[in-house]
Formats: C-alpha cells, sequence, structure tokens
C-alpha cells in the first residue's frame, strides 16, 4: 500500500525512502487514474522504466467482478503495489475494497508509511484526537446537508467526539459559509487545506471568529473538523 503526495511538492520532502524502494522494486500498480500513476512513479524514481509497467484501474467505475482478478499476480509470488490517488489508500480512497479481497485470500497487505491529510488535519486540530470520525463528504442538497452538519454537532457534543469531513474543493466556501451559519457560535471549526504544500493553511476558531474572518477556500484541497464542547 502506497502513499502518494498531497500536492504537486518534491516526493521525499513527505514520502520516506522506503516507499521509493518500494515503487523501483514493483511492476505491477492498482491505481485509480493511469496517467496521475504514472507521473507519480515518475516523480518519485525518474529512471524507472515506464513501458514495463502493469495498471490494474480501481475507481467508481471499476466493475467490482473485476477487482479480484487484480491480485492474481500475487499467488504466483509477485508484489503488487497498490498506489493511492492522494495520500494514503485505503483511507477514504477505493483501494479498500482491494485489501477486503487480499486479505480473504490470505495475501500479505503491507502499509507503507506517508501523509494522510485527515490524521494530519486532526493532529494540527487542537480537537480531540482520543475519539474522531471521518464522515467523507456531507449531502450535497443543501436543506440536507445543513441537517447533517447540525447532527454532527450534536454529536460531537454528546460523545465528546470530533466530526471531520471533506467537500469538493469548488464547493468549500460555501461549505464554510453553511457552517458558521448552522453551528453553536462557541462551536470549534478546524479548516485544514493545501496540508503539506507551502501554501498550508490550518486554524481552528469558534463558528463565531469565523463570521469573521475571511478565507478564500476555493478549490484547495481541505479537511473541515467541527467539535462542540459544552
Amino acid at each position: 500500500m502506497l502513499p502518494t503526495t498531497l500536492g504537486d511538492n518534491e516526493p521525499l520532502e513527505v514520502l520516506p525512502a522506503t516507499v521509493q524502494h518500494q515503487v523501483e522494486r514493483l511492476d505491477i500498480f492498482i491505481a485509480e487514474n493511469e496517467k496521475t500513476a504514472r507521473r507519480a512513479i515518475k516523480k518519485l524514481v525518474p529512471k524507472k522504466s515506464q513501458p514495463s509497467l502493469q495498471f490494474f484501474i480501481l475507481n467508481k467505475h471499476t466493475d467490482p467482478a473485476e477487482v479480484s482478478v487484480f491480485l492474481e499476480a500475487c499467488k504466483t509470488g509477485k508484489d503488487v503495489g497498490l498506489l493511492s490517488e492522494a495520500g494514503c489508500p485505503g483511507v477514504a480512497d477505493p483501494g479498500a475494497e482491494v485489501v477486503k479481497i487480499a486479505h480473504s485470500e490470505g495475501i500479505q497487505v503491507v502499509p507503507m508509511v506517508g501523509p494522510s491529510s485527515i490524521l494530519l488535519a486532526m493532529m494540527a486540530s487542537g480537537m480531540n484526537g482520543q475519539n474522531f470520525a471521518f464522515n467523507g463528504y456531507l449531502p450535497i442538497d443543501k436543506a440536507a446537508r445543513k441537517g447533517e452538519i447540525k447532527n454532527l454537532e450534536k454529536i460531537s457534543h454528546e460523545k465528546n467526539q470530533a466530526q471531520s469531513f471533506i467537500e469538493t474543493p469548488y464547493r468549500n466556501n460555501k461549505m464554510l459559509d453553511d457552517l458558521i451559519q448552522v453551528l453553536h457560535p462557541g462551536t470549534r471549526i478546524c479548516i485544514a487545506c493545501d496540508l503539506t504544500l507551502p501554501t498550508e493553511y490550518v486554524v481552528t476558531k469558534t463558528a463565531a471568529d469565523w463570521r469573521i474572518t475571511k478565507v478564500d477556500l476555493h478549490k484547495r484541497p481541505t479537511i473541515f473538523i467541527l467539535q462542540k464542547d459544552y
């Protein structure tokens, strides 16, 4: 399981050399997109021969019946790399389906160390790192989204549990608007965007304080975290 960078920075700034060594020795990869996977491999190991690489594509368009074939090489003693599109494979990532099959087939699963935007955001948020949940995407429908925000705030208060989630980057500003309109003024909101990049921005404020703070999150990969403490 091979993590990748969270943006266009130098791989070895955020990835250990062990990831580079594994990519160097592998020729079979599972990835969401072949073009971006090849680009990531080339940036990590510039001298690696690209024509010899074999890719299996795993994304929302992949027929579930095809996935088990992706690991056939493992049964002959070869290693296969599961390459994330950004960050850690298997976490908020379709790679989990392959990992499930690997376990059922008795194939060893080896996770490699790398950046996880979810964990990095939690680390820097000042919220409850002992008890937190990642909720993926909230509903697109405005009314349903606001209802879910209120529900997450209620859960965070009742369970003392930080609630994290993401949004499509071009809708980030609308998400922040909804948060500051719906949440109790004292509920804390962490905005963590462009993690590991030169433009990294991680700030936690109350909803009331965010109402008077200007920040442009448009098209910037962002993790939102909320917690109501009282």
